[in-house]
């Protein structure tokens, strides 16, 4: 480990993308003890938007091994070596190619929200995800099956027709940005939340800011959010409960691509895997039903999901092609 400083980069010295890439270099070399472990924990709660760059780049990371363990197998240890200093320079610059490609493609994005039709509507498919950069700032993650429309006049209107979407917006007095959710409205007051609309029930969750809710006819009282609360309402009630922020970050683990159960039943897990992947999953029996399960998965990976639960569960899989069966 000579040569190799162990010391955290300042927050004023690095943006936080490269103050991830760091932490995980030294967790790739082995330079992680107690101490090392504590101060990553810390800053690792300290906001989402540090574990989601940790998540951004270690996900880079492991694509570059993948590509890696593709090429020519290298036996002599002088040539091992090299490979690993190599491979510590292409988390560099992947990760720095990765920053480089999202800031060319929102600003594509942005021209083209800013010049287009009056009103744009944007979709993703069973297990899609899509990122909308919008002329003023703001960007909009789109979970799988979302629809949303974007209003054509300042931008500053968005309806969510079906699915869920993360929000980070930048703030306005002036002009303040609204989500149409079925027949209620948030109105963003300086705020990252994101949101999630089923069948007349819409959920919305804030993790930092401020936001109002309330029915679009006005005639109900808003509920203001903070930093912590979860939002569930129907047509006729409007309920609000404070949740941890390790519990929200659990929540938006599809921004990463995927799923993180914390003490979940098998059959909330499957309807959530359900959601991002055309195979089904069907618990038909009430003991494995109501088992507890814990972990984090790919979305998009039915097969690791059901191997795990298996081995931790003892529960029946049959696989009938277009859904597995779950039973006792």
């Amino acid at each position: 480990m000579s040569g190799f400083d162990n010391t955290v980069p300042s927050a004023n010295a690095h943006d936080v993308d490269a103050r991830a890439a760091h932490w995980l270099e030294m967790r790739e070399r082995g330079g992680f003890g107690e101490t090392e472990q504590a101060a990553f924990d810390a800053w690792m709660e300290e906001s989402m938007t540090h574990r989601t760059a940790y998540w951004r780049v270690s996900a880079a990371w492991e694509r570059a091994n993948r590509l890696s363990a593709l090429g020519p197998r290298l036996g002599a240890p002088e040539i091992s070596a090299a490979r690993t200093r190599a491979s510590f320079f292409v988390l560099k610059r992947v990760v720095a190619a990765t920053l480089l490609m999202a800031a060319i493609g929102a600003g594509g994005i942005s021209y083209y929200l800013s010049t287009s039709s009056p009103e744009a509507t944007y979709s993703t498919s069973i297990g899609g995800h899509k990122v909308i950069a919008l002329a003023d700032g703001s960007t909009i993650e789109l979970n799988t099956d979302t629809v949303l429309r974007v209003a054509g006049a300042d931008r500053r209107t968005v309806w969510l027709d079906k699915g869920e979407a993360y929000f980070d917006i930048k703030h306005d007095a002036a002009h303040p940005f609204v989500v149409m959710a079925s027949d209620h409205r948030v109105t963003d007051l300086g705020t990252r939340f994101f949101i999630r609309e089923d069948a007349n029930r819409v959920e919305v969750a804030l993790i930092e800011g401020r936001a109002r809710l309330e029915l679009a006819d006005g005639k109900t009282k808003p509920e203001i959010l903070t930093p912590g609360h979860v939002a569930v309402a129907t047509a006729g009630l409007t309920s609000v409960s404070a949740q941890p922020s390790s519990v929200l970050t659990n929540d938006l683990g599809w921004r990463n691509g995927v799923l993180v159960f914390r003490h979940m039943t098998l059959a909330e897990a499957a309807s959530e895997f359900n959601r991002y992947n055309v195979k089904k999953l069907v618990v038909v029996d009430p003991a494995a039903a109501n088992a507890k399960i814990d972990g984090t998965f790919p979305a998009n990976n039915v097969e690791a999901f059901l191997d795990a639960v298996q081995a931790t569960l003892r529960v029946h899989v049959e696989d009938l092609g277009s859904e597995a069966v779950i039973s006792h």
